[in-house]
């Protein structure tokens, strides 16, 4: 199970034994937790949405980011409806601490930074699920009493929720990187990994001579030759001839047949050999050039 949460999003079927009734039990009751809000993208839509939510629970530990007890499940978030639009929605139910969009369940972790604009970053494609973090454990039950309203409008005119071919334009707009904006986030990472390099180098040398707690001293190679690089070419070199050294230390004849057919090749080349010794030898006689002494 990914987060707890696998039973509300795809129930097996089950049938025959009363095991598998206590599974049947069980999972019904896990559908009976759900909610269905139902939501409108416009005022004009005639069909509303359901959006199916329901607490998340899970063990103690295991989900670092959606903290239980305050934390809403949020099943078949269409893909044009974003964090903002979900925290807008959810806000009167209480204040919103985060909303985490992700392509299926599972379990979260903390981060400690923010991502990258232009690097590490996966669109979300399809219908999704959602983690709404509130910031008091009293929201969840009033998120859940939302399925008792009508629907609830997600697109306003102050907040419009951008679809179709809008919304392509503005995807659109927005993959095209700024130069300016890029080198600046590069020379910021550069930046802080020179930092981090010269620091590591700083206790380095602090260190190298100093004995540990044991009276062991850390011997490091510098000089003309100092180690090799960790890049990916010199990998494939070390890798290369480890692959060489293994290939020279592998046992040849290792049957008997190999062994007879090895020396019955090693005589035939002598036999070979010796022939055309002879006939050397015998043209240099016919030359007056064999000088055997």
């Amino acid at each position: 199970m990914q987060g707890g949460e696998d039973v509300a999003w795809a129930t097996p079927r089950v049938r025959g034994s009363s095991g598998n009734g206590a599974a049947a039990a069980a999972a019904s009751q896990s559908r009976a937790s759900l909610a269905a809000l139902a939501v409108k993208f416009a005022k004009r839509q005639r069909s509303p949405h359901c959006l199916l939510v329901k607490e998340h629970q899970v063990r103690e530990g295991t989900d670092t980011a959606h903290p239980p007890r305050r934390t809403l499940f949020v099943l078949n978030v269409p893909p044009y409806c974003g964090p903002d639009s979900l925290s807008r929605l959810f806000s009167r139910c209480g204040n919103v601490q985060s909303v985490d969009i992700c392509d299926k369940p599972g379990p979260g972790e903390k981060k400690d930074k923010t991502a990258s604009k232009f690097f590490d970053h996966k669109a979300l494609k399809g219908f999704q699920v959602a983690y709404v973090v509130f910031r008091k454990p009293a929201a969840i039950q009033a998120a859940k009493a939302l399925s008792q309203q009508g629907p609830l409008l997600i697109s306003t005119e102050s907040h419009p929720v951008k679809t179709g071919i809008s919304k392509w334009i503005a995807s659109y707009e927005a993959s095209i990187v700024d130069p300016k904006e890029l080198k600046a986030e590069v020379d910021a990472y550069m930046q802080d990994y020179d930092k981090k390099v010269a620091e590591e180098e700083a206790k380095a040398a602090k260190e190298e001579g100093v004995p540990d707690e044991e009276g062991w001293v850390k011997v490091t190679r510098k000089g003309r030759k100092p180690g090799l690089p960790r890049t990916e070419a010199a990998n494939l070199r070390v890798l290369e001839k480890e692959k060489q050294k293994r290939a020279r230390k592998e046992l040849l004849n290792f049957y008997a047949w190999q062994h007879r057919e090895t020396k019955r090749e090693h005589i035939a080349q002598l036999r070979k050999k010796f022939e055309e010794d002879k006939q050397r030898i015998a043209l240099m006689r016919a030359q007056r050039k064999f000088r055997p002494y």
